[in-house]
């Protein structure tokens, strides 16, 4: 039976049924939804209450208006970041991600942005606990990673980590920070681009003293003001 052709809108309305629709996506697509911003929140992130950034929430939907998939990302400083972007089991392998990636793209492109960042896990850091987990979502970290680079996403080589959600409270050092340029051939990223774009996103959740502490560590880690962009499947190489 063919697949029927794919839509991607942007949700504006606090009470339209996707986002509740996205909301379960992305419970049962992730193995930590705990780690990502609650469905409880959305409503107010597509009607832009007491926000400093222009959050975007974007769906996936068939012609009887069935959610496929959705993600949720930021227009921040220079670029964007995107939260998550999930797809229903039953709809991987159709090109969905493909086509909300390149949705947010061009957003980010209408906005002046230079392109899209995110995080994202590597395998090989993954404690047997989370890959026990990822395993019983029917998730894999070192496939996850495959398909963001076939998407254009490419590793910063850059010592990341998120700065709180870890163990006591401490940092999450499981994940990389990856990059999607607009220019598909761009080998490097402005160190001074990162620095703006995760000061944006991390200063509503940890405010102006802890986002500048952190951003000035970011800034010591890094080894060049110019930062090489390398395979998704790939880890900075502080981490080898």
């Amino acid at each position: 039976m063919p697949h029927l052709p794919i839509t991607v809108r942007r949700v504006t309305d606090p009470t339209d049924p996707a986002l509740d629709a996205f909301g379960r996506i992305q419970n049962s697509s992730y193995y930590a939804p705990d780690m990502l911003i609650p469905p409880s929140m959305f409503p107010a992130l597509v009607s832009g209450q007491g926000s400093r950034r222009e959050d975007r929430l974007l769906v996936a939907e068939d012609e009887r208006g069935e959610v496929l998939g959705g993600t949720l990302y930021h227009l921040l400083t220079g670029a964007g970041f995107n939260s998550f972007m999930g797809v229903t089991a039953a709809a991987r392998g159709r090109g969905v991600g493909r086509a909300l990636h390149q949705a947010s793209l061009e957003d980010a492109r209408a906005h002046g942005r230079a392109g899209l960042f995110a995080d994202s896990v590597y395998a090989g850091r993954q404690s047997p606990g989370e890959q026990a987990a990822e395993a019983r979502t029917g998730t894999d970290a070192q496939q996850r990673r495959q398909m963001l680079h076939a998407l254009g996403l490419r590793t910063v080589d850059l010592p990341y980590w998120q700065p709180v959600g870890g163990e006591d409270g401490g940092p999450v050092k499981d994940l990389d920070l990856l990059y999607a340029p607009l220019l598909p051939d761009q080998q490097t990223v402005a160190l001074d681009l990162v620095l703006d774009t995760l000061g944006a996103y991390w200063h509503g959740w940890l405010g102006p003293e802890r986002t500048a502490a952190e951003l000035a560590a970011l800034r010591e880690r890094a080894s060049s003001d110019e930062l090489a962009l390398l395979p998704a499947t790939e880890t900075p190489r502080y981490w080898r």
